[in-house]
């Protein structure tokens, strides 16, 4: 039996804070952007490291609450990408499939 994980949170939570500040690169710069961009990188990156913080957790219920952490600060991200979408300058090019993040 193999011991790969098929769906290894800590290492898609990680890749998808990386895909966020890859992303975050390529939006131009504005007074606009610019604070929406931080807090993207803020909740985007978080997701990972909440994820870590939900692994070691003491019990059933802190382990339910972290988890729940990062289940909002990935559904931030993405929301923060939607809602901001022309101001962000991205959609126009290739529409982004958020089931793909």
């Amino acid at each position: 039996m193999s011991n790969v994980k098929k769906y290894d949170l800590e290492d898609r939570t990680a890749k998808f804070g990386e895909n966020i500040i890859e992303f975050a690169k390529e939006i131009p710069k504005t007074t606009i952007t610019i604070p929406l961009i931080s807090q993207l990188v803020k909740a985007g990156t978080s997701v990972g490291a909440n994820y870590c913080e939900a692994d070691c957790a003491e019990s059933k219920k802190d382990f339910e609450h972290k988890l729940s952490i990062c289940k909002k600060e990935s559904k931030e991200s993405i929301d923060i990408c939607i809602s901001n979408r022309n101001k962000l300058n991205w959609f126009h090019e290739t529409p982004w499939d958020p089931s793909t993040a």
